[in-house]
């Protein structure tokens, strides 16, 4: 029977496509791979501007500020338990909504809100090194 295509399909020809394979080098490695694996770290950061709040903060008072936008941080935003799906949006059993989320409160089921995230950067090198180090290429 004639071909009724020109194409190759995935049945013509024995180990057509298994030859590409093996042609191809394999890559080289001495040993596994080492995993390059991200930390993480919990932080507290400022509802307003986000802005990761020191280990100083580590109790939040009704009097604190956030040093960047100084905003109230014993707010709705800032605590573990807003929730805007929620009734009056905290998930805790509060009498009456409160209207402004982000002004300070006397709420007695306040605890600061702490996220876990990934440690993206080194923290190790600052812009000046970085540029030191790329003149240092070019000078004999």
């Amino acid at each position: 029977m004639a071909q009724k295509y020109r194409q190759r399909g995935y049945q013509d020809g024995p180990g057509s496509r298994e030859e590409n394979r093996r042609s191809q080098p394999k890559p080289s490695r001495e040993g596994p791979r080492s995993p390059r694996m991200p930390g993480f770290h919990e932080v507290r950061r400022c509802a307003i501007c986000g802005l990761q709040l020191s280990q100083s903060y580590s109790d939040i008072e009704p009097s604190s500020q956030c040093p960047k936008c100084s905003a109230d941080l014993y707010t709705c935003k800032n605590c573990v338990y807003f929730d805007p799906a929620r009734r009056f949006e905290c998930s805790q059993p509060i009498p009456e909504r409160i209207p402004r989320k982000n002004v300070k409160n006397d709420c007695q089921y306040f605890q600061a809100r702490i996220t876990v995230e990934k440690i993206t950067t080194s923290g190790s090198q600052k812009p000046q090194d970085a540029r030191d180090a790329f003149e240092n290429l070019f000078k004999k």
